[in-house]
């Protein structure tokens, strides 16, 4: 009887119980809602959380901060005009102080006036020059440009060569809404080791990414009063970022060419990524035989605007009957080499250049990637076809083509003499986002030919389990 009563006298406790929880979850429902209505959640949160690399960059959304000087301009604006496309490209070209006649040359990006830095010290030593502080501030002027919807900043030297298209394919695979410092080192171990592994080397180019050039644009001047010591503006630039806590994203595309004479072996062996850049061009030979720096580059640019993402990239392959190697580093030279090599090898940086670092310092004579010397027989080296022209085939065909450089010797191989034309066969190289994260080198295979002095080479995706060596 006492349960029972108890249990009457506990219903209307525990209806009161229950209907101030259905209140309270109303409250909470309610407040949620109103809360979300009135909280503005970025559009890219809306999104899917991986960013979307394949949408969108494109040259528009680069911008290029170029140094140079009064007298050095007139002579190096040829090789900005190379690679410079009219009412696509945005930038500047920074000098000291602004010529006197009138730029009005629309094929060039505009001269702009560098603010001044006359107040950072500069005590690197007597070679040194104060145009370091005023170069590595670039950053700081170009950004405060106030440019719009730019998603990367380039930088490089007024002799540096950049290849647009594959710039753009390059840095669509990075978010350009995080902090990115993309470039490279020096080719040369000791230029390297004197400034730093981790500096992108200033003439060979580099990018930062747009947000990161907002935030190092505003603490650039600390920087530069607390490196007065230091010797370019790359390495100010360097030491900046660091300072920021970024660290260099390696790209081998880009190329600072810290070597003389001859660089030919390096040309013939790039790696498998895209061609970013090339400098020191009037402190090597021209890069094809019988012509002038400008005309050789010209030459090279005449393939490169038929397939940019193709330009350089070697291919390797083996002629069957003969057992020999041939070696195709399209849009430049191919290789023939009388007998079998094995695919390492074939990759290996021939030196045909001259050290960058004269003197007897043994670390001189040292690299940043794996090199081989001319074989010690004239007759073993290699036979080069240099290339001489671009055309179009059917069904999107390119036919690429090569003819015989003079060569050291004659070797006593009648079938090899005859050759005087490679004829190449390619479909234009467009890589998507993964095939750029994670790069494979193409395949090649010899076409059945009945001229003597021609062979042809189609070049091709290499298939899931082949291997690239003699069979």
């Amino acid at each position: 009887m006492n349960s029972f009563n108890n249990i009457t006298q506990t219903k209307p406790l525990i209806k009161l119980i229950s209907i101030s929880s259905s209140v309270c979850i109303i409250c909470l429902l309610v407040s949620t809602i109103i809360l979300l209505s009135t909280t503005k959640v970025p559009e890219e949160y809306l999104k899917s959380s991986a960013h979307d690399v394949s949408a969108a960059t494109n040259v528009e959304h680069l911008v290029f901060g170029l140094g140079s000087g009064r007298t050095l301009w007139p002579k190096r604006k040829d090789y900005v005009r190379l690679y410079w496309k009219p009412n696509k490209m945005r930038g500047c070209v920074f000098v000291g102080t602004l010529p006197n006649e009138n730029n009005n040359d629309t094929s060039i990006p505009p001269l702009c006036l560098s603010s001044n830095t006359s107040k950072f010290h500069y005590i690197w030593g007597p070679k040194g020059h104060l145009a370091a502080n005023r170069m590595a501030r670039i950053v700081k002027d170009i950004v405060e440009m106030n440019y719009s919807n730019v998603r990367w900043y380039v930088f490089g030297d007024d002799d540096t060569i950049f290849f647009p298209e594959n710039l753009v394919k390059t840095l669509s695979k990075y978010d350009h809404r995080l902090w990115y410092y993309l470039g490279a080192h020096s080719e040369s171990y000791l230029s390297t080791q004197y400034f730093s592994f981790g500096m992108a080397f200033g003439g060979g180019g580099f990018a930062i990414s747009s947000s990161l050039a907002k935030v190092l644009a505003k603490v650039i001047d600390s920087c530069l009063e607390r490196y007065p010591y230091l010797y370019g503006s790359d390495a100010r630039t360097y030491s900046c970022i660091t300072e920021l806590g970024v660290g260099l994203t390696q790209e081998p595309g880009f190329h600072q060419v810290d070597m003389r004479g001859n660089i030919f072996g390096l040309l013939a062996t790039h790696p498998v990524t895209p061609l970013l850049s090339l400098h020191h061009l009037d402190l090597i030979d021209p890069i094809f035989p019988n012509m002038t720096t400008m005309k050789s580059l010209q030459h090279l640019f005449e393939a490169a605007n038929v397939d940019s993402q193709r330009i350089l990239q070697q291919t390797v392959c083996y002629h069957k009957n003969f057992s020999w190697t041939i070696s195709v580093s399209w849009g430049y030279a191919i290789q023939l080499f009388p007998y079998t090599m094995t695919l390492p090898d074939a990759l290996r940086v021939q030196l045909t250049n001259k050290h960058w670092n004269r003197g007897p310092n043994v670390f001189a004579t040292l690299y940043n990637y794996n090199t081989k010397s001319l074989h010690h027989d004239p007759c073993k080296r290699s036979t080069i076809f240099y290339f001489h022209n671009v055309s179009h085939g059917k069904d999107g065909m390119i036919i690429s083509s090569y003819r015989k450089s003079f060569g050291n010797c004659s070797y006593n191989m009648a079938t090899l003499n005859k050759v005087e034309i490679i004829n190449v066969f390619s479909k234009k190289l467009d890589l998507d986002i993964k095939q750029l994260q994670s790069p494979r080198r193409q395949c090649c295979d010899i076409l059945p030919h009945s001229i003597d002095d021609l062979m042809e080479v189609a070049i091709r995706e290499c298939k899931d389990e082949e291997l690239i060596f003699m069979q």
